[in-house]
């Protein structure tokens, strides 16, 4: 398998990129190449760097002369950047040079570059980016945290066989539940989307629990959630916002007195492990599910260990034929009949 990294993506890039790969390299001997994407100067100093320039066979280096900087607009990668290294990364894809894209770069160009150059899989009408959240007996997946601010019930159906197969082959749940998001667990609570999606999906081939409560999401009632990409996203920030300001009272209300700081000291193995459960870049990145080809999308503050766990995914879903599962799952289900909703 082929992996291509944009190497300029990201706040840390290309260090941290770099030191990523590196590790990747050194935990997955079955990746063939990772074409490293980006300044051919400023990536090869960086190999240089970390002894990899004349010791790894495994690494190609393809230029690209443009970056697509976080402050301009998604269509910029598109129009007037053609040689930005995310759309350099998603040709390799389309050309066939690459099974997978990874970037911690710009979100809206990674998404845009993927879809305008690889299209969709047959019979997926929007692409959707997952993204995954702990809970105490194990993490969950929301499907869509962004890609399509304005859906349809199909979209939502769509989406929740795109993250049943997400969540079998990378968080390996044998039969996942897949509920919708709502304000309320009954059938009839919700909106338009949300009561026909409600109609759709329970005439599908899926493990089926019906609506989740925001309050019953962390409960491990249900390991793939389906929601339009603007109230995903608005879940995903509270959450990320909520999560900082919980660690920032807590650290503020235990330097309050010796005792505190002493019962902090013997609690710190307890604390070591909430922050590797709740920890984002153990999860690596959001993947882009529906399009033709896979894409990770790492969050632009990652680190090494971020660029290696989201190398990890792509890794996960190239062995596991994610993209030829789900179009097999999509071409057997008579979509005119289930979404002839009364």
């Amino acid at each position: 398998m082929n992996i291509a990294i944009d190497a300029m993506g990201g706040d840390f890039a290309p260090e941290q990129i770099i030191k990523g790969v590196a590790c990747a390299l050194a935990d997955f001997p079955d990746i063939n190449k990772v074409l490293l994407v980006g300044d051919r100067d400023r990536v090869a100093a960086k190999l240089v760097e970390h002894g990899l320039a004349d010791t790894d066979s495994r690494i190609e280096l393809v230029h690209a002369s443009q970056v697509v900087e976080m402050h301009e607009a998604s269509k910029v990668a598109i129009r007037q950047k053609k040689d930005s290294t995310i759309s350099v990364a998603a040709g390799l894809v389309k050309a066939g040079r690459a099974d997978a894209v990874v970037s911690a770069g710009h979100t809206g160009a990674a998404v845009a570059s993927t879809v305008v150059l690889n299209r969709m899989l047959p019979g997926i009408d929007r692409p959707g980016i997952a993204s995954v959240f702990p809970a105490p007996k194990g993490p969950f997946t929301i499907v869509d945290i962004g890609a399509n601010v304005d859906c349809k019930p199909l979209h939502l159906a769509q989406y929740a066989i795109l993250g049943e197969a997400y969540s079998q082959m990378v968080l390996r749940v044998e039969k996942p539940r897949v509920g919708i998001l709502s304000i309320g667990g009954e059938d009839e609570k919700g909106n338009e989307l949300t009561k026909t999606a409600h109609k759709i999906l329970s005439r599908l081939p899926l493990n089926f629990v019906g609506n989740v409560e925001g309050k019953d999401l962390f409960a491990n009632g249900v390991d793939v959630v389906v929601c339009d990409g603007f109230v995903g996203n608005v879940v995903l920030k509270c959450c990320e916002g909520l999560a900082k300001a919980i660690s920032g009272i807590l650290k503020q209300n235990l330097k309050k007195s010796p005792v505190r700081m002493a019962g902090a000291f013997l609690s710190k193995n307890a604390f070591s492990e909430l922050k590797e459960i709740i920890d984002h870049e153990e999860y690596g990145g959001a993947p882009l599910l529906g399009i033709n080809g896979i894409c990770i999308i790492a969050h632009g503050s990652s680190s090494a260990k971020a660029i290696r766990n989201a190398i990890r995914v792509s890794r996960e879903m190239i062995r596991h034929q994610y993209n030829q599962y789900v179009a097999a799952r999509i071409a057997g289900i008579d979509w005119k009949s289930v979404s002839a909703v009364s």
